[in-house]
C-alpha cells in the first residue's frame, strides 16, 4: 500500500515540471510574437504614410496634365472629310442658300458667351495662390501644424475656395524642397513649420543698409 502514494507523487511532480516548462515556453513565444507584431505595425504605418504622400504627388501631377489630355481629345475634328460626295454637295448647297439665319444664331450665342469669359481671369488674377496662403499661414503659427490642420484653417478663412488635404500636403512638400518650410515627424504624424532662414534673411538686409 505504501508504494502507490509514492508513485502518484512522482507522477504529479513530473507533470508539474512539464507544465511549468510549457508555460515558460508559451510566455517566451508570446513575447517574441508581440515584438514582431509591433515591428510589423510600425513598418505598416510608415508604408501607409509614404503611400499617402506618393498618391498626393501623383494626383498633383495628374491635375497639371489634365489640360493636355483635353487638348488631345479635341483633335479628332477632321472627320468631316469622310462624308460622301453627293450628300456633302447637297448639304453645302442648302447651307449656301440660307446663310443669314445661321449667322444670326451664331452671333447671338457668341455675344451670350462673351461676358462670362473675361470675368474669370480677373478673379484669378486678384486671388492669391495656394502656395502664398500656405506660406503665410505657416509664418503666422508658433507651433508645428499638420497638413489636415492647415487645410481646415484655410478652408475656414477662404470658404469660397475648395482646398483639399492632398493638394495642401503636396504644396507643403514643395516648400520643404525649396527650404521655405521645415518638416518634423512625431511618431507616424508629420508636422510643418515656417523655415527659420526665410524669416531671418529679410531682417538682416535692412539692418545692413544703415551701416553703409
Amino acid at each position: 500500500m505504501s508504494e502507490t502514494p509514492t508513485a502518484t507523487t512522482e507522477l504529479t511532480s513530473q507533470y508539474s515540471t512539464q507544465v511549468a516548462d510549457d508555460l515558460e515556453r508559451n510566455l517566451k513565444e508570446q513575447a517574441r510574437l508581440s515584438g514582431e507584431i509591433d515591428a510589423l505595425q510600425a513598418q505598416l504605418a510608415a508604408l501607409r504614410h509614404d503611400n499617402t504622400v506618393l498618391v498626393s504627388i501623383q494626383q498633383a501631377l495628374g491635375v497639371s496634365a489634365a489640360p493636355a489630355a483635353e487638348a488631345v481629345a479635341t483633335v479628332p475634328a477632321p472627320r468631316k472629310k469622310q462624308q460622301p460626295t453627293a450628300k456633302a454637295a447637297g448639304k453645302r448647297k442648302q447651307a449656301e442658300k440660307s446663310p443669314a439665319p445661321s449667322r444670326k444664331r451664331t452671333g447671338k450665342k457668341a455675344t451670350a458667351k462673351e461676358p462670362t469669359t473675361p470675368s474669370t481671369p480677373a478673379m484669378s488674377a486678384t486671388a492669391p495662390t495656394l502656395v502664398d496662403l500656405v506660406r503665410e499661414h505657416l509664418a503666422g503659427q508658433s507651433e508645428p501644424r499638420s497638413a489636415a490642420e492647415i487645410t481646415t484653417a484655410l478652408g475656414q478663412q477662404h470658404p469660397e475656395r475648395t482646398i483639399k488635404t492632398t493638394v495642401v500636403r503636396t504644396t507643403l512638400e514643395g516648400l520643404v524642397a525649396k527650404t521655405q518650410a521645415q518638416r518634423t515627424k512625431q511618431g507616424t504624424s508629420v508636422f510643418y513649420t515656417a523655415a527659420e532662414s526665410a524669416g531671418s534673411s529679410p531682417q538682416d538686409e535692412p539692418a545692413a543698409e544703415p551701416s553703409a
